[in-house]
């Protein structure tokens, strides 16, 4: 006797053996010649149409991009339509903002989350809009039509920019769509994206932060990760179902396609999927790139967002309405330095700039093997090594001068300029349109939602760093003032500015305008600080200018050659192009790693992890005492897994980066099994280079998204709105022989 089992067709695909880390962000239209015999391989259950269809509802129809306003130029978040009421996932992160502003003292949605149980109780999210992909199209030969070989690069970045409004503008039926064209390669394709553009959408959903945010910044990047990062919002429409202003009369709108929730959970090996809008990579950079990235840009800015982020937390911390007020702000900022430290960190680690260098021997010996390529692309490395030299020398005094430029009264001040140089001129009808015009800011605006004792700090703060990085060479005019009026105490200047600066409080700028006074202006600290630091900035900011527009020509050239480089060289090898807020497609599996020796990670982590991490009173680490008990008491219900626990994330082998936040994560099936919501620590220089043995996506499991929405918050009439499938469970039968 010998035994057959048989499985029902959903657990066939366990014999395809182990898949493969898939590199690569894939635009929708290619995939059935690029992606989809490989997809189909490793699982994939959907055909080519169902996946991107431009006649019919596809799975790119439920594929939302988060912006501001109606127009957008590109997406800081991605969410997915989940029911055919066009309820929206993304990440709480992602939802941050909106729900700040949303929040009061006495109704802190931020803290104690938020739970409509209606329609009515939806709250309108100003500045959030949620655009569809109609359809997209290759307009590279229309834009090349324009330009020709004696053109400057100005000059063809000028009649592409022309061509591509023209186009837009004929794409747009009357205002009807919002038309986006984006180049690739470098500048070496151009394709557009026609949008349709929902501006009335409103909170549904959010877990308080104590979940959404649980592990703060410190769990930032990190693996194993225990955060709830998800919020619900939804996208209304007219009677007709067309993009509307918020009015009540509107309607939630009907979507092509929206994603079922499955309860499978995934499995070692699972197929994976992630649609959505990555915002930024670098894949093409050069080690000189790199070299000046982990050296001076990075640097730069890491220094300067993690002071003012320390600042801000220190009130924050103190005062629950100051925590409101900063609260997004601060997030971003946090998530930037943090991003930047661990791309320092990991370019190095991970040796990046070797890699690439390989790289560019080998295509220098490409093209020193052929005098018309030695033309076209001899000198282009060189010219990029040479450009980001010049980079390096002149960016810190164009950033350090900008930021510090930016500060309470010294930025304030700086709009009083076209006055002082009105008056200077003794020209009566220059100064009386100047004095006019500055009674037509509202200067509220520089102050609202802010909290004194905190800017005053940053502006201190601020002062000092910009001190100790430059000396008397650097910036005379500031220094000599440091010296000689305040011998050399900046922190005296600081005072001075807060204490007798015009432009340190509403009021004050209110009074001087009534009575405005050039002399006092001149003579004013603030506006003295506001000058000396553009008199920084200018005089970096024409090489830096130039030499950015230099490094653009020529990763332009680079690039143009790395193609036919390959295509020679490697004529199997498919490339993608750089991730710029479009719509793309990435393909993987679960996957664990080793991230060092004798360091391995599990694919999925569970809300025991919640308990270990647990510290009452933390800002991080603290968790709402209903979660507490429910993890405790196992209380999971349709959501535990086949052992009885609750899993909170788990990992894929998917190539995401920033903007990909909210993307969902989907199975072979097209199915939403979770949200992905951010990277791996060990992999941080995957935005240069993708690392397969190392890079990973981390996702919020959907099952966990729905026990928080069903269990924690109780929100049935949500749960209820929702597709929630579950396979059968695989079977086995014994045949006798």
């Amino acid at each position: 006797m010998k035994k057959t089992f048989l499985f029902v067709a959903l657990a066939i695909f366990s014999l395809v053996g182990k898949v493969h880390a898939d590199e690569g962000m894939w635009l929708p239209m290619f995939v059935e010649r690029l992606n989809y015999v490989d997809m189909e391989k490793m699982g994939l259950q959907l055909t080519p149409e169902e996946l991107y269809s431009i006649n019919n509802s596809s799975l790119k129809d439920a594929i939302v991009g988060l912006s501001e306003g109606a127009t957008p130029r590109g997406f800081f978040c991605t969410g997915e339509i989940v029911s055919q009421n066009s309820l929206m996932f993304t990440n709480h992160h992602c939802g941050y903002g909106s729900i700040q502003k949303l929040s009061t003292v006495e109704h802190d949605y931020l803290t104690d989350g938020f739970w409509a149980r209606s329609f009515e109780e939806e709250l309108p999210a100003e500045g959030i809009s949620a655009s569809f992909l109609v359809r997209m199209e290759d307009v590279t030969e229309q834009i090349f039509s324009v330009l020709n070989d004696t053109m400057s690069w100005a000059e063809r970045n000028q009649a592409i920019a022309a061509k591509a409004a023209e186009l837009e503008a004929a794409a747009s039926e009357d205002s009807k769509y919002n038309p986006i064209i984006k180049g690739f390669f470098e500048g070496n394709e151009y394709y557009m994206f026609v949008y349709q553009v929902y501006t009335d959408v409103r909170l549904v959903g959010t877990p308080p932060s104590s979940i959404g945010k649980f592990g703060g910044d410190t769990d930032n990047w990190m693996w194993p990760r225990h955060t709830g990062d998800f919020s619900i919002f939804r996208v209304y429409a007219d009677a007709e179902g067309n993009p509307a202003p918020y009015s009540p009369e509107n309607k939630p709108l009907t979507p092509k396609h929206h994603l079922p929730i499955s309860l499978d959970g995934v499995q070692q090996n699972d197929f994976t999927m992630i649609w959505g809008f990555p915002g930024t990579t670098e894949r093409y950079l050069t080690s000189y790139g790199i070299d000046y990235n982990v050296e001076t840009f990075y640097p730069i800015i890491h220094d300067i967002f993690k002071l003012q982020t320390d600042i801000m937390d220190e009130f924050m911390q103190k005062d629950a309405s100051v925590n409101i007020m900063y609260a997004d702000n601060k997030a971003g900022l946090a998530n930037t330095w943090k991003n930047f430290e661990g791309q320092m960190l990991m370019l190095r680690k991970n040796k990046v700039a070797e890699t690439k260098l390989e790289l560019e021997n080998k295509f220098s010996e490409w093209v020193n093997a052929d005098p018309a390529r030695v033309e076209e692309y001899g000198n282009v490395l060189n010219t990029l090594a040479e450009t980001y030299a010049v980079l390096s020398e002149v960016s810190a005094s164009v950033y350090f001068p900008n930021y510090v430029a930016q500060t309470g009264a010294i930025g304030i001040s700086g709009a009083f300029t076209r006055y002082v140089t009105a008056a200077q001129s003794k020209d009566k009808e220059a100064i009386a349109a100047a004095e006019e015009a500055l009674k037509g800011i509202d200067f509220d605006v520089f102050f609202a939602e802010t909290y004194k004792p905190l800017e005053d700090k940053m502006l201190v703060e601020m002062l000092k760093l910009y001190y100790n990085t430059f000396n008397a060479e650097a910036n005379p005019n500031f220094y000599n003032l440091v010296e000689k009026k305040y011998k050399g105490d900046v922190v005296a200047l600081a005072n001075d500015i807060l204490e007798n600066s015009n432009f340190a409080t509403p009021e004050s700028i209110k009074a001087f305008i009534e009575k405005p006074n050039a002399k006092k202006v001149e003579k004013d600290p603030a506006y003295i600080v506001c000058n000396a630091m553009v008199n920084h900035l200018v005089s970096g900011l024409a090489p830096y200018r130039a030499a950015m527009q230099t490094v653009d020509q020529n990763s332009h050239l680079f690039v143009k050659g790395l193609r036919e480089f390959y295509a020679e060289t490697q004529p199997e090898k498919s490339l993608y192009p750089d991730a710029n807020s479009s719509l793309r497609m990435t393909y993987g599996s679960v996957q664990d790693y080793q991230p060092a020796d004798a360091v391995s990670y599990d694919y999925v982590c569970t809300a025991n992890g919640i308990l270990e991490k647990y510290v009452p009173g933390d800002y991080e680490f603290d968790v709402p005492q209903r979660l507490l008990d429910l993890i405790e008491a196992k209380d999971f219900g349709q959501y535990a897994d086949e052992n009885g626990e609750l899993i909170v994330c788990f990992l894929s082998t998917n190539d995401i980066t920033g903007g990909n936040s909210g993307s969902p994560i989907m199975n072979s099936r097209g199915e939403l099994i979770g949200l992905a919501f951010d990277g791996n620590w060990e992999a941080m220089s995957g935005d240069i280079n993708f690392e397969p043995r190392l890079q990973r996506t981390i996702n919020v499991d959907a099952r966990y998204v729905l026990f928080v929405i069903d269990k924690f918050a109780g929100a049935t009439n949500l749960i209820e709105e929702l597709t929630i499938v579950k396979s059968e469970p695989a079977t086995e039968e014994v045949v006798a022989e």
